[in-house]
């Protein structure tokens, strides 16, 4: 089991003028601790569940780009890119960006998108959810073509491309893995075996469900479902002192014995710095070979 840390919230107690460095603090000491991925959210306002839309929120890419440079091993990704807020061409370029400046550790994480008070606060078009779907396939299919380097025009209905270029290409290979974000049992599950290399859910009772849909999906797709990276999303709290750290652990082990091989999320407390070092020291070797 691997652990990844996602950070959704940026109102810190340094406030912006400190908040450079406390992330670059932040994403060194998750790197040394050994989490195998730091994410962020792909959103311009504050979400709901974490807090009121005016608090600080930081632009995605620009963000990973920023922690590229404070971390040498951790995979780098967003949970999850909202399909409407980048071309996809200029997406495949963002990514791949991001994968060469980091050494090759850049993953597209992405989905249909969802807030529509950010869409519409900025400007964004935020089409009915249907025609978002419509849209992230067309990307994934867009981004796949340009990391295999082909530059034949693209047509499809929602997207036209004369000439996808994409230079320099991905070092990662064959290309940056795909997580696709969500549990839509018709749509996103079944993109998911058709075009990505991981999946990322939430926690429910219905997950067991939800990993039964996507291995029917595998099968009618002709795809391996052990080949799909799965991953589900995680609160860290391991208290203060780390009293909770055994528990987190348990509950850790019972996501890997449903199938899953990663837990992505945020850690309470994760600007003081001590909760990183205790999963580092406490839970990360526990769960390493569940």
């Amino acid at each position: 089991m691997q652990i990844g840390l996602q950070i959704p919230d940026f109102t810190w107690p340094g406030g912006p003028g400190l908040l450079g460095r406390d992330l670059a603090t932040v994403g060194r000491i998750a790197d040394e601790a050994g989490f195998d991925f730091i994410a962020v959210m792909d959103h311009f306002f504050q979400i709901g569940s974490v807090g009121p839309a005016d608090h600080e929120m930081l632009e995605a890419y620009t963000t990973l780009g920023y922690l590229a440079g404070c971390t040498s091993r951790a995979r780098l990704l967003t949970l999850v890119t909202g399909v409407v807020y980048r071309h996809p061409g200029i997406l495949a370029k963002i990514v791949t960006t991001l994968d060469v400046l980091s050494g090759g550790r850049a993953w597209l994480g992405i989905g249909a998108a969802w807030n529509e008070e950010e869409s519409r606060g900025l400007g964004i078009p935020f089409p009915p959810v249907a025609e978002r779907f419509e849209q992230l396939e067309e990307t994934l299919q867009i981004c796949l073509q340009m990391w295999r380097g082909d530059e034949t025009p693209y047509t499809g209905q929602h997207y036209q491309l004369e000439r996808p270029l994409n230079s320099p290409q991905a070092l990662s290979q064959p290309h940056p893995p795909i997580m696709i974000g969500g549990g839509g049992e018709r749509k996103t599950l079944r993109f998911v075996a058709r075009y990505a290399q991981a999946c990322n859910l939430f926690p429910g009772p219905e997950l067991a469900h939800k990993l039964d849909v996507l291995r029917e999906h595998c099968d009618r797709e002709q795809r391996v479902y052990d080949e799909i990276y799965k991953t589900c999303y995680f609160v860290f709290d391991v208290g203060e002192r780390g009293e909770k750290a055994g528990e987190m652990v348990d509950r850790l082990g019972t996501l890997a014995e449903m199938g899953f091989q990663a837990a992505i999320g945020q850690v309470a407390g994760v600007h003081t710095l001590t909760p990183l070092e205790i999963i580092g020291a406490e839970v990360i070797p526990a769960v390493a070979d569940l």
